[in-house]
């Protein structure tokens, strides 16, 4: 549905995205990671046309964003993470004009206009003027409007920002409702909404794609070696040289202890080796008591701030998780996981809201 190859978006010397490229697959909830300057929002605002890459290109269901622009932007329904709203409109009246900006028939603008305030639960403020709207109702009348036109894609910017609890987990289902029959990509920095919503996470550091993958194949992949926390009543040298003898136990770490009498150690194992089963049996034999036995699973904050910890880190993991760099001209996929080779080692990313603003005729420059 999309295809982004070789995206890049210069700000002087700063690379804000550098090389970047993807595929989104039609009918499927991508989120889009990464830390605050890691070019996500250059990367959005380039996918839909409101900024000229440097270099690349963006597809749009075989519409070329900057060939064909008019064909290519009328598929996306786009909310940035401030949205675009005219406050001294009413919420009714800023939807209408929209419809109309969007090309939507004079006969169908009241009805969907109707549709997507009920969708949003803003039909009670259609009077009321934008300016005197919460942040949150704001965001909903922002994201009415990316709605309006039932467009095939929606790129969705930090959607959530600024709602309450419950009109977070209404905006949720919405975007899983949405995801029925749009494609949908959503940036945000609450991990535990991309993890409820999304099919697919990318993770962006330093303008480029360090990994992409479902939630699940993401923590395998990060999985490697797997830990386990025991609490056994024993003495810790007992309890070392019965572990020790565990085909699979690779180290011990002695961590403190609960209480007296009590020992507790961090058991690592080999990449993929689940030892609880031969662990419990060979504490059985020797009569000691397991108390507590918690197998240590990565969350995918773990995963996130491990992969955008720093540039050397990133194309360390990259390394490890990944195999072999791949070429820009051949990207490859292994074990449903792909990696940007970045080329030379990035310069810090900067995004689109953080650098300074620039004409048309200095973008085209």
């Amino acid at each position: 549905m999309i295809e982004v190859t070789n995206l890049t978006k210069r700000y002087g010397e700063h690379v804000a995205v550098d090389h970047l490229s993807f595929r989104v697959e039609k009918g499927q909830i991508y989120g889009f990671l990464g830390p605050n300057g890691a070019g996500k929002s250059t990367t959005m605002n380039m996918i839909t046309g409101y900024l000229a890459p440097s270099e690349g290109t963006v597809v749009i269901d075989g519409k070329d964003i900057q060939k064909e622009p008019e064909e290519a932007k009328r598929k996306v329904g786009y909310l940035p993470e401030i949205p675009p709203l005219y406050t001294d409109m009413t919420v009714e009246e800023y939807l209408i004009f929209a419809a109309e900006l969007k090309k939507i028939p004079a006969k169908e603008r009241k009805e969907q206009v109707e549709k997507v305030m009920e969708m949003t639960r803003i039909a009670d403020m259609r009077g009321r003027l934008i300016r005197n709207l919460s942040k949150g109702y704001r965001q909903r009348v922002g994201l009415a409007q990316a709605i309006l036109g039932d467009p095939e894609v929606l790129i969705l910017d930090e959607p959530s920002v600024g709602l309450d609890p419950k009109q977070i987990i209404e905006i949720r289902d919405l975007i899983r409702q949405l995801g029925e029959n749009h494609t949908i990509i959503l940036s945000s920095h609450i991990l535990s909404e991309v993890s409820a919503v999304c099919d697919h996470i990318m993770i962006i550091a330093h303008g480029q794609l360090v990994a992409s993958d479902s939630p699940e194949g993401l923590q395998k992949l990060m999985k490697g070696s797997m830990e386990l926390e025991l609490t056994v009543k024993s003495e810790y040298e007992r309890l070392e040289s019965i572990l020790k003898e565990i085909p699979g136990v690779e180290a011990l770490e002695q961590t403190a202890s609960p209480e007296k009498g009590m020992v507790k150690v961090k058991v690592m194992t080999g990449e993929n080796r689940d030892v609880r089963e031969a662990v419990f049996f060979a504490l059985a034999d020797e009569k000691l008591p397991i108390m507590e036995m918690v197998h240590s699973e990565k969350s995918l904050e773990d995963i996130f701030l491990e992969l955008t910890d720093d540039v050397k880190p990133v194309e360390k993991e990259k390394k490890k998780l990944f195999g072999k760099r791949k070429t820009q001209e051949n990207p490859e996929k292994e074990d449903g996981g792909t990696v940007q080779p970045g080329g030379t080692e990035p310069q810090q990313a900067v995004e689109a809201e953080d650098s300074p603003k620039m004409s048309t005729e200095e973008e085209e420059a």
